[in-house]
This record gives structure tokens, C-alpha cells and sequence, in this order.
């Protein structure tokens, strides 16, 4: 029995040096998507086109509202800031995940709180995201309501 208790000896060796070489490299990483926090008040809206409206014109105007949040450019990692992301007849995207930019996705670095936009008639809905830095949701993520319009 003693050559067991050796060799139990040696696997719980060599399985907390793996678990405490794990541990070293997780706290080694920058901190996971969607940790970046901002307070629980800050509010995030679209001030227009309100939800049910009808757009008639092309381009319209879509601006952004926010309330206790401030905006910063992309890149600018600076506390209870961000900017914004248009998301144009797509789901809210993951929390954990970058934000992607494509035509249903659209980013704000620069820091815009409004953009013309120009989308084929039909009904379609549009949502806000604030992003960090690294164009990744809040924790807990700033969303806005999501809002219906119809493009004649």
C-alpha cells in the first residue's frame, strides 16, 4: 500500500500545480468581454424616429438620446463612457461579444450621437448599444427600447 499512497501523493501534486498554473494565466489575461461597468441609472434612447412613426423622406434623421453616461471616441477607455451602435433589423447582439460592424450593426467611434440614414421602404426596427472601448456592451449592458418604423 505505501507505492498507492505515493502515487496519490504525485497526482494530487501534479493536479493542483496544473489548477495553480491555470489560475496564473487567467489573472495574466485583461478582463473578459462585457465588464466594463456603468451605473445602474443611465438610461439609453432614440429620440427619433419614435416607435409606430412612418418615414415619408429619405434620408431621415435618427438621433440618440443618454442620460447619466457619458460618450467617448472608440478606443478611449475612460470610466462611465462609451458610444453608441445602430442595430438595424437584427437582434440585440451578445453581451460577451465585440459589437460586429456590418450593415445591421452600425458603429458610432467618433462618438456621433445621430446619423441620416437611408433604409428600403418596408417596416424595420431599430435598437441601441452602447459600447466600451473595445466596442463591447456595458455590464449590465445599455440598451434601448427597440423601435418599430415603417418606410414608405
Amino acid at each position: 500500500m505505501p507505492a498507492a499512497d505515493s502515487k496519490e501523493k504525485t497526482n494530487v501534486l501534479k493536479k493542483s500545480l496544473a489548477c495553480a498554473a491555470a489560475l496564473i494565466c487567467l489573472t495574466a489575461l485583461p478582463l473578459s468581454a462585457g465588464e466594463t461597468p456603468r451605473p445602474n441609472n443611465a438610461y439609453l434612447y432614440i429620440g427619433w424616429p419614435r416607435d409606430g412613426q412612418v418615414i415619408t423622406e429619405q434620408p431621415f434623421r435618427v438621433w440618440f438620446g443618454l442620460r447619466h453616461f457619458g460618450i467617448a471616441p472608440a478606443g478611449i477607455e475612460k470610466p462611465n463612457t462609451g458610444h453608441h451602435h445602430l442595430i438595424i433589423d437584427a437582434p440585440t447582439p451578445p453581451a460577451s461579444e465585440e459589437i460586429p460592424s456590418d450593415k445591421n450593426h452600425l458603429h458610432f467611434g467618433a462618438g456621433q450621437s445621430e446619423v441620416m440614414l437611408e433604409l428600403p421602404p418596408g417596416r424595420h426596427t431599430l435598437q441601441l448599444v452602447m459600447g466600451d472601448h473595445d466596442h463591447v456592451p456595458h455590464s449590465p449592458p445599455l440598451v434601448s427600447k427597440r423601435v418599430t418604423i415603417t418606410v414608405k
